[in-house]
């Protein structure tokens, strides 16, 4: 997901021994961490723990119903034994009225693509109607140009747009017709949102002259959103998509003044290869420098109203946002959990002002608008992989936040987000991916999919949940707020998983306990719970199955017991593919999944279709051919 990180570990040597610290000597053994798992699920079990619930015999936790299937490189979807895919939509599908069937010669027009579904699609939720019928609102994060144009390059303004078309949200009816889920092509709620679509800025931040350009005086209208990453829904029946790596589309051919906020974000005149702006010099940083200002938000979006503006919520931070995680809290009050997906950034969580009202939904629609954002630090103590740890306010006026600093006022603060979570002292993690909460208990996990410069940046030392060098393989990180309150300022956490290889490492590298030969895998990234509390792992990582990867086959998804800690693989995707977003019927019967970027960079991959065909990022229906609960 993290499309312009300078990250390519896809051969990434084998991390040297001698590198470790004496944090992770003594921290990381496989033997320890299980005993450390079992102290954090005792947390979980009620104070119970892992071993006692070992010697009971008794299956705690939601039973994962299915053989697991091997690791493999073959291009096409691999699924359990009684388990069926089919493939749902695909990049180039159109939904829109005088849209037209995928051309695999000339990958459609400016035009022709912002009448269809746009490319590598990621997070996405399923909104029922009923039983058979629904709504997906789905990210199309970036575009392929190996494919998307003839020469694999940018060259005009008509190229521009037609990449700009490929961005944003596409929003389509499906129906289950026979038992099988259909996309339906031209139905009313069918909606494509793209890098040119006119928005709205609100909160806080809306109006501010770091805001305002040329072309929007008034800070408050902005064109597009585009680089959407994961997503989130709200309790009141919206969607929201995340802007993650939005400063690779800003360049210049001027030199530009020293920025340290540009710096921080990773803008600058070379740009990252997207080359819209020597032809819409909207991206121009020399002419329109607030412009980026503009991006990184979470965006709101109805998508029951095709004629409504999506809204950027400012409250929620300028960062490079991978999802945002909703959760009404017992009293009331929405609490959001967002990560920032880059190396050592930082995982924020938002509390509303205002309480959900569950009777008038539509009173809910500015929640978002009002409230108090934070950032964790997490506390660490040598040789333990668990803790406490705090949530951070970040306020005008408070823990350092003044204009001394650099903040003249709040809405500086979260156009500055990142700079504003240094002064405060949060913890640099290993590129915060997808926040999941679980649907019944106050327990929150984030995945941290990994972070080559761990220990190597003099700012990134490891640290309690962060506790390897150089990490290639990543983990899942969980916390649990002090009394089941998410609106609390204190939390404990331990380490759910740690990402490895024990087929060739016997140290910290080889992961954490719960981590086989059978299950292993590196780089999680997306990460959601079912109804039943069954814990989904999406991997972006290396799949290049050689050297510190040997084992690991293509992208993968796995099934997680949250109590028990025990996980199975469950799906191997296509070639050079990423695994990312899902969502599911009501019934739990059908599992919808992303498979993003089959064949990037011209790997051999021809999925879904097969043959010498186009590769096209899809989603696809997962089921049981008994008709059973996915996963059960």
């Amino acid at each position: 997901m993290n499309t312009f990180d300078d990250n390519d570990q896809r051969n990434h040597p084998r991390p040297d021994d001698n590198d470790f610290s004496r944090m992770v000597n003594t921290l990381l053994s496989r033997r320890q961490l299980l005993g450390t798992a079992g102290a954090g699920l005792g947390l979980f079990l009620g104070g119970q723990g892992m071993a006692q619930a070992a010697n009971s015999g008794a299956q705690v936790g939601p039973r994962i119903g299915f053989k697991p299937v091997a690791a493999n490189s073959l291009d096409t979807i691999t699924v359990p034994a009684g388990y069926q895919w089919r493939v749902l939509a695909s990049w180039g599908d159109a939904i829109l009225p005088g849209g037209t069937a995928f051309d695999p010669a000339t990958r459609g027009t400016a035009i022709s693509q912002g009448l269809s579904i746009g490319d590598n699609n990621d997070g996405m939720s399923f909104f029922s109607f009923s039983a058979d019928h629904g709504v997906i609102a789905v990210n199309n994060e970036y575009a392929n140009y190996e494919y998307l144009f003839a020469n694999g390059r940018c060259v005009s303004i008509e190229d521009a747009r037609k990449a700009q078309a490929a961005h944003g949200v596409s929003v389509f009816e499906v129906r289950r017709v026979g038992g099988v889920w259909k996309l339906q092509p031209q139905a009313r709620l069918n909606r494509r949102i793209t890098a040119n679509t006119e928005m709205r800025l609100s909160g806080p931040a809306a109006g501010s002259a770091l805001l305002k350009t040329m072309a929007d005086p008034t800070g408050t209208v902005v064109l597009g959103t585009f680089n959407n990453c994961a997503n989130g829904r709200t309790p009141w029946g919206t969607y929201l998509t995340c802007e993650e790596n939005f400063n690779g589309y800003f360049g210049s051919a001027e030199s530009l003044p020293d920025n340290p906020a540009f710096k921080r974000y990773g803008i600058s005149a070379k740009g990252a290869g997207q080359n819209w702006f020597p032809f819409d010099g909207r991206f121009d940083l020399a002419k329109n420098p607030n412009e980026p200002n503009r991006f990184g938000w979470v965006v709101e979006i109805d998508p029951m109203d095709p004629t409504s503006t999506p809204i950027k919520r400012t409250a929620l931070g300028r960062i490079k946002h991978e999802n945002a995680e909703v959760v009404v809290n017992a009293d009331g009050y929405v609490v959001v959990y967002m990560g920032d997906d880059e190396k050592g950034e930082h995982i924020y969580k938002f509390v509303s002002s205002k309480k959900f009202d569950p009777n008038n939904l539509k009173a809910n629609r500015d929640l978002l608008d009002e409230g108090t954002l934070y950032v964790a630090r997490f506390a660490t103590v040598d040789g333990q992989a668990q803790g406490e740890g705090e949530w951070l306010e970040l306020k005008h006026g408070k823990n350092g936040l003044t204009v001394e600093a650099g903040f003249k006022d709040q809405a500086e603060i979260l156009v500055h987000t990142r700079l504003a979570a240094t002064v405060v002292g949060a913890t640099t993690m290993d590129r915060p991916e997808w926040v999941a909460v679980h649907p019944t208990q106050a327990q929150v996990y984030v995945t941290l999919t990994n972070n080559s410069d761990r220990g190597v940046k003099p700012n990134q030392a490891p640290n309690g949940p962060n506790p390897r060098v150089k990490n290639v393989y990543g983990q899942i990180v969980r916390w649990t707020p002090q009394g089941n309150d998410h609106t609390s300022h204190r939390f404990t956490w331990d380490i759910f998983a740690l990402a490895g290889n024990p087929t060739l490492h016997k140290d910290a590298y080889a992961g954490s306990a719960n981590i086989t030969p059978d299950n292993m895998f590196n780089s999680p990234d997306g990460l959601a719970f079912d109804r039943d509390g069954r814990l989904w792992i999406q991997t972006d990582g290396n799949y290049s199955n050689a050297k510190a990867f040997e084992g690991m086959g293509n992208n993968q998804m796995l099934c997680a017991n949250p109590v028990t800690g025990e996980i199975q693989r469950f799906m191997v995707g296509p070639v050079a593919c990423e695994i990312t977003g899902v969502a599911f019927t009501t019934d739990q019967k059908t599992m919808f999944v992303g498979i993003q970027h089959p064949g990037e960079k011209l790997a051999p991959s021809h999925f879904p279709q097969g043959g010498e065909s186009v590769p096209r990022s899809s989603i696809i229906a997962i089921s049981r051919r008994d008709g059973g609960v996915v996963g059960a």
